[in-house]
């Protein structure tokens, strides 16, 4: 049952002091220091270290929550794993605790909130993609082949001038992509 710190500092240039001394305070019985840009998933391999070597009943300081993740969801994804491995976290700037009622109450609460962050995004974008249909825009891939030379292909077919690989070919396409054109217009797709 180990107390750990982790401290980090976003590039060399800063200095450890000031969380480290916070975390010695609190009773951490080791530290992990690290520099490392919390916005680079990948710059932060001594945290993903540490989260893999701890323990059941272990507890994890931070200075801050910020120290820790990157965003309120990276936060509560750590939290959750902690809580599923029966591995407490404190932080000793919004004093919150696991290890109590009131802490896992809060982290519920940053649960919610992200969620319902999400929740707003999803439909924010549902809106305004429902109003670009509205006026006209197309989304997706841009179609191969125009009206024009879907109409040449069926010609050239019905008359048997060409087979399909000739007028796919002719064409610059795969005959797969034009067999696919032919039928969505036939089916009176755009």
């Amino acid at each position: 049952m180990a107390t750990v710190g982790y401290s980090r500092v976003s590039t060399s240039g800063q200095d450890h002091r000031l969380q480290n001394d916070a975390l010695e305070a609190a009773g951490c019985d080791y530290i992990v220091s690290e520099v490392g840009s919390g916005a680079n998933e990948n710059g932060r391999p001594q945290l993903q270290n540490l989260l893999a070597k701890l323990s059941p009943n272990d507890t994890l300081v931070v200075w801050r929550l910020d120290r820790l993740a990157r965003s309120v969801k990276e936060l509560i994804a750590i939290a959750n794993n902690l809580a599923d491995r029966d591995i407490s976290l404190r932080s000793l700037n919004e004093l919150i605790d696991t290890t109590t009622p009131q802490g896992r109450m809060i982290f519920h609460v940053f649960a919610m909130i992200a969620q319902f962050e999400r929740d707003l995004i999803a439909e924010r974008t549902k809106a305004g993609l429902e109003a670009a249909r509205s006026r006209g825009s197309q989304f997706g891939r841009k179609r191969l082949l125009t009206p024009a030379q879907i109409r040449q292909a069926q010609d050239w077919l019905a008359s048997k001038k060409m087979t399909q690989a000739q007028a796919a070919k002719a064409l610059g396409v795969s005959r797969a992509t034009l067999m696919r054109a032919i039928a969505l217009k036939r089916d009176g797709s755009k």
